[in-house]
């Protein structure tokens, strides 16, 4: 283990951070909030000089980052970048206490949307920024940007790219990952204009715009009123499901498609299964939920939106969706574990590994029938190696054996067992709303302490996708050797 090198870039990004909370700052600023600036600009203090430490600390001429460097550094940093950004939530005292404002800004950072603030509308401008802000930051990954905006330390960065962005397989798009890293936020930044533009073409504020654009570029979801989105006209609650939807797509075809390689995108299988998925879904709940509403095409536009926004875990809400009959409520919480797919902003188990999982046992099926054939796993037209359906089958193993220890430890809060479900499931798929007392409409400021810290851990599990926080905590990651 390259210990220096792990603090070294972990200081890198605390720098990142300090840079960053400048940006809410201004807003401070443009708005007078003078009490809130001078917690923006103690934070970023506080993270300009934790940096500098931990980078003398780490200087060193061995650069070199291997996978186990690539995981410690991505979990340090995401708990750093945590722990330093709920310190204008506490500084400030708009959330009084150090733990909620811990798992507000994890759950920012890692795009899942679950909140404690009871009246968010009465927060300050800059505040809300810095919290929708961190969905957009958290969306395709902090240490992605840095890879972006800085020369590489090390021809083996490919290691941090994988530890941190989502889904079975990241490979590079071209042969240097500065480029890669480049042309991933490239693309992110001018889909996430073009829906602000879009947004103010419909008549919504500046401000709302570009926050609500931060939280579905990341698929996040933190609203800025109570009611999170009920409250816009059909129009606005419509683009935003096109995007949701967009930004729940692996962000490899959009280079595809800047390379005018349509054919390649409309080979993927991830995706038609991504879209088959949607579509279902939307069809099955608005049969279901025609009753309650006054016209088809209401039922039609919530039920497109709940949907999109559940399975590209996005969280946000037209409607209380925990007023709609079982079925449909069934059909969010299926859709919370299998998320959007890989290589996107969305959290869940991702579309690609349920294809595999579903082309794997397959395969097994067609082995008992057939003894002596040779089933072969195919993914966009390429055999699937044993390693990588191995790691599908060691995810999903580890992802479940976690999902059912959390599950049992939040037991022991007084809940129904349908919110403690949905809560864990909610937290663990970075999805933000779940059913009962953190319903869309709700919150999870009732749960105690101890399980707000364990649902914060939860929510950095479920965006790192399980391995680089385990393998962090595992003391034989750190041994020099």
């Amino acid at each position: 283990m390259n210990r220096k090198m792990v603090l070294y870039m972990v200081g890198r990004i605390l720098w990142i951070e300090a840079l960053l909370l400048l940006l809410p700052a201004i807003v401070s600023i443009i708005y007078a909030e003078w009490t809130v600036l001078l917690s923006f600009l103690g934070t970023a203090a506080v993270a300009f000089t934790l940096g500098l430490v931990l980078l003398l600390t780490g200087k060193t001429s061995d650069r070199s980052i291997f996978a186990r460097e690539g995981f410690a550094i991505v979990a340090l940093a995401w708990i750093l970048l945590s722990a330093v950004g709920a310190l204008p939530f506490f500084i400030s005292r708009e959330i009084p206490s150090y733990i909620d404002a811990f798992f507000e800004t994890v759950s920012g950072f890692t795009t899942t949307g679950a909140s404690i603030l009871t009246n968010v509308e009465a927060m300050s401008h800059g505040l809300l920024f810095w919290r929708s802000f961190t969905h957009w930051v958290g969306g395709m990954g902090v240490l992605v940007f840095v890879m972006a905006i800085f020369p590489s330390e090390s021809g083996r960065s490919i290691h941090i790219m994988r530890a941190e962005v989502p889904g079975p397989v990241v490979g590079k798009l071209v042969p240097k990952i500065r480029e890669t890293a480049k042309i991933l936020y490239l693309i992110y930044i001018g889909m996430t204009t073009l829906l602000i533009l879009f947004l103010l073409c419909g008549k919504m504020p500046l401000f709302d715009s570009v926050l609500h654009a931060f939280g579905a570029a990341g698929t996040g979801g933190f609203g800025i009123k109570a009611d999170s989105l009920a409250g816009y006209s059909p129009y606005l609650q419509s683009v935003i499901t096109i995007f949701m939807f967009l930004f729940g797509i692996n962000f490899n075809l959009y280079y595809l498609i800047l390379l005018g390689r349509l054919r390649s995108v409309l080979k993927s299988g991830e995706l038609w299964f991504y879209i088959s998925i949607v579509f279902v879904a939307i069809i099955s709940v608005t049969i279901n939920i025609i009753p309650l509403y006054a016209t088809l095409s209401e039922a039609i536009r919530h039920s497109s939106f709940q949907v999109v926004s559940i399975a590209t875990t996005s969280g946000f809400a037209t409607t209380d969706f925990n007023l709609w009959p079982g079925f449909s409520k069934m059909i969010l919480v299926v859709l919370m574990f299998i998320g959007g797919c890989a290589g996107s902003t969305a959290g869940g188990i991702k579309v690609s590994r349920v294809l595999l999982t579903i082309k794997m046992i397959r395969r097994d099926l067609k082995r008992m029938l057939h003894p002596r054939s040779v089933g072969v796993v195919k993914m966009e037209g390429k055999k699937v190696d044993d390693a990588t359906l191995s790691g599908v089958n060691g995810y999903l193993l580890t992802y479940f054996l976690l999902f059912f220890v959390l599950l049992l430890l939040l037991s022991l809060e007084p809940f129904s067992f349908e919110t403690i479900f949905t809560a864990a499931a909610a937290c663990f798929n970075n999805v933000g709303p779940g059913l009962g007392a953190v319903g869309p409409m709700a919150n999870y400021t009732g749960f105690s302490d101890p399980a707000t810290l364990l649902l914060s851990f939860a929510m950095l599990f479920g965006r790192l996708e399980i391995f680089p926080l385990l393998l962090a905590l595992s003391p034989s990651t750190w041994l020099k050797k």
